[in-house]
C-alpha cells in the first residue's frame, strides 16, 4: 500500500521557495508517509526568512549549515550527508528530494542503485540531468500555478454585459517578457506521445491492448517528469484520449473498472457498390 511507504523529504531551501510547501507535502502524500521532514539552509540570511512562518505549521526540521567561504554551498553537503546516514538507517522506503539544483544529481543516482524510490520536486528551469536520476519529477511551479487557475475558476464572478464590452487589457511588455523567460523545458507533448505509440507496440497483448496502469509506470521509466497535470489533464484516460490515435476500452469485472488502451487502426472507407436487385424466381408452366 502506498501509505504504508516511508519517505525522508529534504528541501534545499537556498533554491527552493516556501510558497510551494502545501504542494510537496501534499504530492509526497499520494506515494507514501513523510517520516522525515528536514529543511537545510543558512537561517541567519534574511532570504530564508519566509520559510520560518511556515515550519511549525508543516512539522518541518530546519537544518542550520553556515556558509563556510563565499562562493561556496555547504548547504548541499550537509543535505546530503544526512541523505546518506538516513539511507543506512534502513528507516526509509524511498526520499524525495525537493531542490533545483543539478549539485543533487549524484546524490539521487546513488540513492537508486541502493533501492530506494527517488522522487524529485522543483521549478522547471531544473537541469534534465537531475529529473533523469529520479525516478519521477514533479514541477512544482505548474502545480501551483494549476491550483490558483482551479481556484479562480470556482470563485468566477457572473460575467455582465457591461464587464463583457470591456476591451481586455494587454500585457505589458515586461510581463510578457517573463512569460517567454519561463517557457518550460519539460519534456513536450510531441516527445509523450511518441513514447505513447512506441509503448503500446512493444508491450500490447496479442490483441494491442495494454492497461492503463502499466501504461502510466512505462512512461515514468521513460520521461521521469511526465505528468498529466502538466498538459492540463487530472487523470491518464483524458490525457491519452486527446492524443487522438489511441483507442480506450473500460471492463468492468466484480465492481472493478479496468481501463485499456490501444492504437486505433486506421479505418478504411468502404466502396460503394451498386445495389443488386434480388433475382424473382417464377414457377415455369409445365
Amino acid at each position: 500500500m502506498a501509505e504504508d511507504r516511508r519517505f525522508a523529504v529534504l528541501i534545499d531551501a537556498d533554491n527552493i521557495s516556501e510558497k510551494y510547501v502545501k504542494v510537496i507535502l501534499d504530492e509526497i502524500s499520494s506515494d507514501g508517509v513523510a517520516t522525515y521532514k528536514r529543511i537545510y539552509g543558512d537561517w541567519t540570511k534574511p532570504a530564508l526568512g519566509p520559510w520560518k512562518n511556515v515550519l511549525l505549521e508543516y512539522s518541518i526540521i530546519p537544518i542550520q549549515q553556515y556558509g563556510y567561504t563565499t562562493g561556496k554551498n555547504a548547504t548541499d553537503a550537509a543535505m546530503i550527508i544526512d541523505a546518506m546516514d538516513i539511507l543506512y538507517s534502513g528507516n526509509v522506503d524511498g526520499f524525495c528530494l525537493v531542490t533545483s539544483d543539478s549539485d543533487f544529481t549524484r546524490l539521487a543516482a546513488r540513492l537508486r542503485e541502493s533501492g530506494m524510490d527517488v522522487v524529485g520536486m522543483g521549478e522547471r528551469k531544473t537541469p534534465k540531468a537531475f529529473i533523469a536520476a529520479c525516478n519521477k519529477f514533479k514541477y512544482l511551479d505548474i502545480l501551483v500555478r494549476q491550483d490558483a487557475e482551479n481556484e479562480k475558476s470556482q470563485e468566477k464572478p457572473i460575467q455582465t454585459k457591461a464587464d463583457s464590452k470591456r476591451r481586455p487589457s494587454r500585457p505589458s511588455p515586461e510581463k510578457v517578457t517573463e512569460e517567454v523567460r519561463e517557457e518550460p523545458e519539460m519534456t513536450s507533448l510531441d516527445t509523450i506521445h511518441a513514447s505513447v505509440m512506441t509503448i503500446l507496440r512493444e508491450n500490447s497483448d496479442e490483441d494491442g491492448w495494454l492497461t492503463l496502469g502499466d501504461m502510466g509506470t512505462l512512461l515514468l521509466k521513460r520521461h521521469p517528469d511526465f505528468d498529466v497535470r502538466n498538459f492540463g489533464h487530472k487523470k491518464l484516460t483524458p490525457f491519452l484520449s486527446s492524443l487522438g490515435d489511441v483507442e480506450l476500452w473500460m471492463d468492468y469485472h466484480d465492481d472493478v473498472r479496468n481501463v485499456y488502451a490501444r492504437e486505433k487502426t486506421p479505418q478504411i472507407p468502404r466502396q460503394e457498390t451498386p445495389t443488386r436487385q434480388p433475382k424473382s424466381r417464377s414457377r415455369k408452366k409445365r
